[in-house]
């Protein structure tokens, strides 16, 4: 939760007794300290959080966990768990936000759009030129012995030229408290509906805090995912098309279905950003082109937000046990007729072998520094 840290703060001593109280929980031994610093005092944001929150908000937290269950349960916010035989169980939401300042959110925001940005470059080459290979960059065997490495997208270039849309990464406080990278998601990755809904739910709780620390809206960022992907969509369809859809493409969120454990998300965020939600079943391949099936008949589709691993999206030429991909999509996308987000094949680059090889791609690619540090890794 990036803010804007320019709001004075005088904190009032009932309210620190209050949060005393209320949080004195030890930190354990090597652990970075969220809420406080090595003197026992709160962070400059959780000091101007609580400020504002007042007596009144401190002592309304527990009441306010509460709040939070019983919204998760009325809007049924559920992760399938496949060791529960597919049953849902109700999110887990931690009752505070977390509070990241604008300074040290910025280094975030930088790294990680250079991470994307290095991903993207590095899968391109590989299913391209292949030019790190040659280079001695990167061993072959990491690429071509991954089972990510899809030989059927070798030249296939997307409408648009991009492989990723969406890039998520995993990162962890290292005992001084620098941000590290742990991974990469770049096959299908999870979590946007999530964190809208936790948005909308945390800050209506803390109104106050939330206007003025100048938090970041999340919508801006739906709304570029959208116009990315229609930008790309758009290239794939003929004049007739453009013309009887105003130039607005036919966009699809592809779900393996209910007994998914993100299967919430699929739904909330195929409502959200205004896509048709879609099974494999519910497309079919025509002519190179892929098609939705409806009551009045067949229908175009233009691009395909996917919530399927890589392996499970083509029978045809992937798994064939797959029973959730569309067969002859990778006809499709070779034949540029839809756009695929994320491409398949992109998933070989979560390798955890792939951390040591980084810094050296980074500069060979870009000729700068990883401004976030990969998670200590070797290539045995």
């Amino acid at each position: 939760m990036p803010f804007q840290s320019t709001l004075p703060f005088d904190a009032a001593a009932d309210v620190a007794d209050a949060l005393a109280r209320l949080l004195d929980v030890p930190t354990r031994a090597g652990h970075w300290d969220e809420l406080r610093d090595a003197t026992g005092a709160l962070r400059a944001p959780w000091r101007r959080f609580f400020g504002l929150l007042g007596v009144d908000g401190v002592a309304g937290l527990e009441p306010a966990a509460a709040a939070i269950a019983r919204q998760i349960r009325d809007n049924d916010i559920t992760y399938n768990v496949y060791a529960d035989n597919g049953e849902p169980r109700p999110w887990a939401l931690d009752l505070l936000p977390f509070i990241v300042d604008e300074n040290e959110w910025a280094t975030i925001e930088r790294g990680v759009a250079q991470r994307a940005r290095l991903l993207e470059a590095l899968i391109a080459d590989i299913y391209g030129a292949q030019t790190v290979l040659a280079r001695g960059l990167l061993p072959a065997a990491l690429v071509f012995g991954h089972p990510g490495y899809l030989r059927p997208m070798k030249g296939c270039l997307p409408p648009g030229g991009r492989y990723l849309q969406i890039v998520a990464v995993d990162l962890a406080r290292g005992p001084a408290g620098e941000w590290t990278v742990m991974g990469h998601r770049t096959q299908a990755p999870s979590g946007l509906g999530y964190a809208l809904e936790n948005r909308l739910i945390v800050s209506s709780l803390f109104a106050e805090p939330f206007r003025s620390l100048g938090v970041r809206r999340l919508a801006p960022s739906y709304s570029q995912l959208i116009a990315t992907l229609a930008q790309a969509a758009r290239a794939t369809m003929t004049e007739d098309e453009r013309r009887a859809r105003a130039g607005s493409p036919h966009i699809a969120l592809l779900s393996p279905g209910p007994f998914s454990e993100t299967y919430f998300e699929h739904v909330f965020l195929s409502r959200y950003l205004g896509l048709t939600l879609v099974e494999g079943t519910d497309l079919t391949v025509r002519g190179g082109k892929l098609y939705l099936k409806t009551l009045a008949g067949l229908e175009r589709v233009h691009g395909l937000l996917r919530r399927l691993d890589d392996n499970f999206c083509d029978p045809v030429e992937l798994r064939a046990d797959s029973t959730i991909g569309v067969p002859g999509l990778l006809e499709v996308m070779r034949a540029g007729n839809v756009v695929v987000s994320n491409a398949p094949g992109v998933g070989m680059v979560e390798s955890a072998a792939l951390h040591g090889f980084l810094p050296g791609i980074a500069e060979a690619l870009f000729g700068e520094p990883l401004v976030l540090p990969s998670v200590a890794s070797w290539w045995c």
